[in-house]
C-alpha cells in the first residue's frame, strides 16, 4: 500500500491525489503542532496548580476535568463515531495509554515547576522524538514501520542541544 511520505495515511486504497495526500499530511502536521501548543499550555497550568494544591492532587483535578469534559462530549453532545463495545477486542496494551495519563501530568508538572516551560518541555519533546523513533523503527502497537536511518540522529542531538541551551538561565 502506497502512503504519503511514509507517514501512514493510504493513498492508492483511498484514491487520493497527490494533493490530497499532502493536504491530509499537513491537516495531520497542523494538529500535531496544535496539541503541542496546547501541550506546552497545559503543563504551564498544571505546574501552577501544583504549587498551590500539590502535585499528585494536580494530577487527580486534572484527569477528573478531563473525565467529565469527554464524558459529556461524548455522550451529552454525541461527537464520538467508534464504538466502545468494541473494548474487549483490543489488546490489554494497548489500554495502558489511560494508565500512562497520570506519570505524564505528575511529570510534566513537576519538571516545569523546577526547571522551567521551555527547558522542561524541550527536555519531554526530545524524549517523545525518541520513544516516537523506537515505535515507528519496529512498527510497535501495529503502526506502519518506518525504519530509522543512522543520520537521522543529528535531528534528536540537535533536540538536546537545543535542551541544554534553554537550560542555561543567563
Amino acid at each position: 500500500m502506497h502512503s504519503a511520505g511514509g507517514i501512514g495515511f493510504p493513498a492508492v486504497a483511498h484514491n487520493l491525489t497527490v494533493f490530497q495526500e499532502v493536504e491530509s499530511l499537513l491537516l495531520a502536521l497542523g494538529l500535531a503542532a496544535a496539541a503541542g501548543i496546547l501541550m506546552a499550555l497545559q503543563g504551564g497550568l498544571n505546574g501552577a496548580l501544583s504549587k498551590i494544591i500539590g502535585l499528585l492532587e494536580t494530577t487527580f483535578v486534572v484527569h477528573w476535568i478531563g473525565t467529565a469534559t469527554v464524558t459529556v462530549l461524548l455522550f451529552a453532545g454525541r461527537l464520538g463515531n467508534g464504538d466502545l463495545l468494541r473494548i474487549p477486542k483490543a489488546p490489554w496494551y494497548i489500554l495502558l495509554g489511560g494508565l500512562l495519563g497520570v506519570p505524564i501530568v505528575y511529570g510534566v508538572a513537576a519538571s516545569i515547576t523546577r526547571a522551567g516551560a521551555a527547558p522542561a518541555t524541550a527536555s519531554i519533546i526530545v524524549g517523545q522524538v525518541l520513544t516516537a523513533a523506537i515505535i515507528d523503527n519496529f512498527g510497535l502497537f501495529g503502526l506502519e514501520r518506518i525504519p530509522f536511518a543512522w543520520w537521522k540522529i543529528f535531528g534528536v542531538v540537535f533536540l538536546a542541544a537545543g535542551a541544554c541551551i534553554l537550560l542555561h538561565k543567563g
